[in-house]
């Protein structure tokens, strides 16, 4: 038996590779393919993983990456095995050592021998557990902490699976239990991210902000500084126990909470994956997709995910809804206009394909058939998400929230707004109050909230949400606006705009001015340029490390955008713009750009992160060559955010909420 941690280089062959990758090779060929040695060669084994590490799995890898193993669940009733081996990938549970130890002693082992991983480090009192049981220990080729829990929901993000830290967090504070442990497993997952990659970060976090020195600060306040602190424990006990672990930084970390932008979350966000996420029902990444019958009859079902495998959507998912049906409106009639088959079976005009159509082409062109396949399903989903855009009137809606943020609306524009459209929905008017009451506080003090709730026509319960929004907010930074803001009600606040205005040439997209206070946050971070202040350093980096002054700058291109001047999106390029950071740039770029790249940098949010958020940090990496890597607690859409927000407890709101 050897009992160790994992000791692999994140490299695997030296070109780099970006997060998601490395999470992939170090389950597959760091645990699957290591079990493969000495007397136990043979292809079949069986994996064995809880439900934690099921997802870790799935989200990380194929179910084709794993076709040799033979999958089950620990706490499933299993046929015994004897003559094969089996890989146990677990959390370092009670639970789950007591049914590892109960299929692997006495005299009839489930299995031959056991090759065991853990996500996370074991504890003594569990290892101690192990040992006593002798005929266990001989049946034990490996027992090894992979460290390794968290959820690669992206290739440049991961979630810890903390579904309820909103409502753990922000909750009542009477009661901070929940609160504190849900951060000590968000700290100990976020940890095995630097475990996994081999990385040892400089500590930035969000400083807990008084409004003077008779303020008490609250645990809310402090969420950022506490986890920092556990991530910080997490890393000096793997910096004494994984081999060649760094010793000194090798990457920068950012930790922020929700409060750092609570319009994010509410803003209707104008990419394709947003949209998608927004106004489609989907259950996660699924999407049921109507295709035709190979019968003739009408159309069936199918399900099919929009992930990272889908060239289409790689392509097109940070894009502005109009780009991305501009692009696949092109494709389509490229693709047409290229076979003559397909001129023949179809129309001529991709915007007229119908189903029928499109069956014929596959039967024309069956070498095509997994083009023409990816192709109408996003040609019927973008026609799907614009059909809704125009129902339900969200363009105007989706002008009137951007205009807000910028301060080029107010109070009188919202209540005209809601006085004269009635076919907009109850959740976007609640939306739009909610944003409202982000950035005019004392506009729902008492009665005038109850009124705008009434001229809105929403039900009490919608109320809630907004109320509890000031759960979430931190104190107002006096000394200049960052975009951060507070729901404190400060009756004396002038700028009324929750960002900063930014003149942009050649915009081509309408409703693509916003942009989540990340990017703002990242920018300076990378130039050197973050206060210290409202966000210190936990731990003093060393002075080799390159995060201030000189040295930040060989880390970036040398025409640094001007924090006043606002930044031209992604889809306000022209078309034919090779800026870095467009799809298809990005495509054609990918393995060269990862070559060059520059440190890391890590941008943990607590509470939730939003999808500009993760658009956002996926066009950073290529403007300032370093992958940036986003985690959280979990990804939100604005609809389970709001419903998160309405379950929060909130007491009715005190004069000591009120600040005069």
């Amino acid at each position: 038996m050897s009992f160790s941690d994992s000791d692999s280089s994140s490299s695997y062959g030296g070109d780099y590779k970006n997060f998601k990758q490395i999470s992939r090779d170090r389950l597959l060929i760091e645990m699957l393919r290591s079990c493969k040695t000495g007397d136990s060669k043979a292809t079949w084994k069986v994996l064995i993983m809880d439900k934690l590490t099921v997802k870790i799995m799935s989200y990380a890898c194929k179910m084709a990456d794993i076709t040799d193993e033979v999958v089950e669940d620990i706490f499933r009733r299993r046929q015994p095995l004897p003559s094969m081996d089996a890989i146990y990938f677990m959390q370092p549970t009670k639970e789950n050592v007591i049914m590892f130890l109960s299929d692997m002693s006495g005299r009839s082992p489930l299995y031959r021998k056991a090759f065991v991983f853990f996500s996370s480090p074991i504890s003594r009192e569990l290892v101690s557990h192990i040992k006593k049981d002798g005929t266990v220990l001989t049946r034990i080729a490996k027992l090894i902490e992979m460290n390794l829990e968290y959820f690669a929901i992206d290739s440049q993000a991961f979630v810890t699976n903390n579904e309820r830290a909103l409502e753990e967090l922000y909750g009542d504070e009477e009661d901070s239990r929940k609160g504190v442990a849900c951060l000590n497993v968000m700290a100990a997952r976020v940890a095995t991210v630097f475990a996994s990659l081999r990385e040892f970060p400089c500590v930035r976090y969000r400083a807990a902000k008084s409004l003077d020195a008779t303020t008490m600060t609250t645990f809310r306040d402090l969420i950022p500084t506490k986890l920092a602190a556990g991530i910080w424990d997490c890393l000096m006990k793997y910096k004494n126990t994984i081999k060649n672990f760094p010793e000194t930084e090798t990457c920068e970390l950012l930790i922020l909470d929700r409060s750092v932008d609570q319009i994010a979350p509410l803003i209707h966000e104008w990419t394709y994956d947003a949209m998608c996420h927004d106004l489609l029902n989907m259950d996660g990444n699924k999407y049921m997709h109507e295709v035709p019958s190979k019968t003739g009859g009408p159309p069936e079902k199918k399900e099919v995910l929009l992930e990272d495998h889908d060239p289409v959507w790689l392509e097109l998912r940070h894009a502005h809804i109009a780009d991305a049906s501009e692009r696949l409106h092109e494709k389509m009639t490229n693709f047409v206009s290229r076979n003559k088959a397909a001129q023949i079976h179809g129309s001529r005009d991709a915007r007229e394909l119908s189903t029928r159509d499109l069956q014929k082409m596959v039967q024309a062109l069956p070498q095509y058939s997994e083009q023409i396949d990816k192709l109408s399903l996003h040609v019927e989903i973008a026609g799907k998400v614009n059909r809704i855009i125009r129902e339900i009137g969200l363009r105007e809606l989706g002008q009137l929230e951007q205009d807000l943020v910028f301060g080029d609306a107010g109070m009188k524009d919202v209540i005209k707004f809601l006085t004269t459209k009635d076919d907009i929905t109850g959740e976007n008017k609640l939306r739009l109050l909610m944003i409202l009451a982000a950035i005019y506080p004392e506009k729902f003090q008492g009665e005038k909230g109850l009124n705008l709730m009434k001229l809105a026509k929403l039900p009490p319960d919608d109320m809630n949400a907004v109320n509890n929004m000031k759960l979430l907010g931190g104190a107002p930074d006096t000394k200049k606006c960052t975009g951060a803001f507070s729901l404190k009600f400060d009756i004396h606040k002038k700028k009324r705009g929750a960002r900063k205005e930014r003149p942009s040439e050649g915009e081509t997209w309408q409703l693509a001015r916003f942009y989540p206070i990340i990017e703002e946050l990242v920018e300076n971070l990378s130039k050197g340029e973050l206060s210290k202040e409202e966000y210190p350093c936990l731990n003093d980096p060393s002075p080799t490390f390159p995060g201030t002054s000189h040295v930040a700058a060989i880390n970036h291109p040398p025409a640094a955008h001007s924090m006043r001047s606002r930044r031209t999106p992604t889809w306000a390029r022209p078309r034919n713009s090779d800026d870095g950071y467009s799809s298809d740039s990005v495509l054609r770029h990918a393995s060269s750009d990862f070559k060059k790249m520059g440190q890391r940098i890590f941008v943990v949010i607590v509470g939730g992160a939003t999808r500009s958020e993760l658009r956002v940090c996926h066009k950073l990496t290529a403007r300032l060559k370093r992958e940036v890597v986003l985690g959280s607690s979990c990804l939100e859409d604005p609809a389970p955010f709001i419903a998160k927000l309405k379950m929060m407890t909130a007491h009715e709101l005190s004069l000591d909420d009120l600040q005069i």
